[in-house]
């Protein structure tokens, strides 16, 4: 898969619209509709704001497996935009119902 299929798996799979990763990330829209085209490559900069962006790593961008199927991943991308403390209530949140529910961190994988 080229980086544009991946791009636009995963900005699919988190929910988001071109315009809006585009917001997110800094860059034109057109911009990433060129690179999901495959009419251009993004640069490192910016292939890893999408990433943060879309809540993968660089990574996990660069392997076979398909993070966008992951909820947790869509869920994480919708934090990007919280202030810090609203994401630590988040991971605080999360942490109770592992608790609540008693999962494991390494079940999850």
């Amino acid at each position: 898969m080229d980086y544009g299929q991946k791009i636009r798996e995963l900005r699919k799979g988190a929910g988001l619209s071109a315009n809006t990763l585009a917001k997110k990330v800094d860059l034109d829209p057109t911009t990433i509709y060129k690179m999901e085209a495959g009419v251009s490559k993004p640069s490192l900069d910016a292939l890893e704001r999408i990433c943060a962006a879309l809540g993968v790593t660089l990574a996990e961008f660069f392997t076979d497996e398909d993070p966008s199927k992951d909820e947790a991943h869509r869920l994480y991308a919708e934090c990007g935009d919280l202030p810090k403390e609203a994401v630590e209530r988040v991971a605080e949140l999360i942490a109770l119902y592992r608790i609540k529910y008693k999962v494991e961190k390494d079940s999850q994988k």
